[in-house]
């Protein structure tokens, strides 16, 4: 009896200790399981943390605005700033002309650029240079001369012709030059097809690049509507606005997706005007009104067509200005017409400055602070070169001219002469 009872004392014994075991078995260490908790909890907020961050990263990249690159227009815009702020005043003045070579070396006929155009180009780094048929003797030279007239310029050079086909062909005309021949523009007008007039201003642009030269002053965009004047008559493509305007716009087009700049002549008009304004002054006897409704039409579809030149005719309209000044110095119709009437923000340069409309009348520093006062940006063939140079000069330095109006001109000049490069 004794042995059965300590076996049962012993089974309860063991009964209680496995109990106690079976209890600190169970039960976890609370500091470790609250760290487990706590680590838990902070991974749970780190993860959320870094998800909020990403989040607003995204965020952030969605609403920054991209980086663009700029275009080459305001690359150009860009270029055109530093060459202004970097020019001295005296070469900004040189650039406002367009001469011939020998105004700039003082030869009889130039059919050649040596040394002395060289130097001459370093002192008077001029805006453009234009040739005639004097100064073409064959391709070869013709090709040489272009070619350094360019290497020897410190800016981008315009170099310049009058290659409207017909009369006035200086490299077509000139007999030693292998290019196509094309007659008046009048017989160009004559087919009543546009297309003609493109074709027409696709290869001279053509072959005038080829040649070296980047400004062709042409096409003629007078309405020839007075049978009595001889100075334009069959250089235009008719009597009828509307076909001219088309014929117009097309040749622009032709020519200078070439490369050239064209240069729309005579504005506003000299289709109707009765003298030669290269003996003496030609008068425009219309209304303002009637000059909208014809010879302004031209003008306009070159101009929405995109043209790069307007050149400005010595004639005098006393329906707009109240008097006998010619168009080249007068501020009402260079900006007040061509400009604000017309829209047009390109180049105005003026007819030659040695015609007799303006010698007969002005001297060459006269004219030629007059016409950038006017609104114009280039100055043709001054008979004095040296003079209206000083002229434009003294007149900057005096305030009578500013340099900022100076370089309003220059932008318009360099933004073409960057784009052709």
């Amino acid at each position: 009896m004794g042995k059965s009872k300590m076996s049962k004392a012993g089974r309860l014994l063991c009964m209680v200790l496995s109990m106690v075991l079976l209890a600190g078995c169970s039960s976890s260490n609370p500091e470790a399981g609250a760290g487990k908790k706590e680590q838990k909890e902070e991974q749970g907020q780190t993860e959320e943390t870094s998800g909020e961050q990403a989040d607003k990263s995204r965020s952030d990249d969605a609403g920054a605005p991209e980086v663009q690159e700029p275009t080459e227009e305001e690359k150009r815009e860009a270029q055109i700033e530093e060459l202004l702020g970097n020019m001295s005043l005296e070469d900004k003045v040189s650039q406002l002309f367009f001469v011939n070579p020998e105004a700039l070396t003082g030869v009889g006929v130039a059919v050649q650029a040596s040394d002395a155009t060289r130097s001459a180009m370093e002192s008077y780094p001029v805006g453009g240079v234009i040739l005639f048929s004097a100064n073409i003797e064959n391709e070869e030279q013709l090709r040489t001369m272009t070619s350094n007239l360019h290497a020897y310029s410190k800016y981008p050079l315009f170099l310049g012709i009058d290659e409207e086909g017909g009369r006035v062909a200086r490299i077509a005309g000139s007999g030693s030059i292998d290019v196509p021949v094309f007659p008046d523009m009048q017989e160009i007008g004559n087919t009543q097809d546009p297309e003609e007039a493109y074709r027409v201003g696709e290869t001279i642009g053509r072959y005038v690049k080829e040649l070296g030269f980047n400004v062709d002053f042409a096409p003629v965009a007078d309405v020839a509507s007075n049978p009595d004047n001889q100075v334009i008559g069959s250089r235009s493509f008719g009597s009828d606005a509307g076909l001219v305007s088309q014929m117009v716009a097309r040749e622009v087009q032709g020519m200078q997706e070439q490369g050239v700049s064209a240069s729309l002549k005579h504005f506003p008009g000299h289709g109707d005007t009765s003298e030669d304004s290269h003996a003496e002054m030609a008068v425009s006897k219309k209304t303002a009104d009637e000059l909208r409704n014809m010879e302004f039409l031209p003008f306009k579809a070159g101009i929405e067509a995109g043209v790069d030149m307007v050149m400005i005719g010595h004639i005098s309209v006393p329906a707009i200005t109240g008097s006998d000044i010619p168009a080249s110095l007068s501020e009402q119709i260079i900006t007040g017409c061509l400009r604000e009437e017309l829209g047009y923000q390109g180049i105005v340069v003026t007819d030659s400055m040695s015609m007799g409309a303006i010698v007969n009348t002005y001297t060459s520093a006269d004219a030629a602070v007059r016409a950038l006062q006017a609104g114009c940006d280039m100055l043709l063939m001054p008979q004095d070169f040296q003079a209206a140079r000083q002229a434009v000069l003294d007149a900057v330095k005096d305030s009578v001219l500013s340099e900022e109006r100076l370089d309003e001109s220059l932008r318009r000049i360099f933004r073409v002469k960057l784009r052709q490069q």
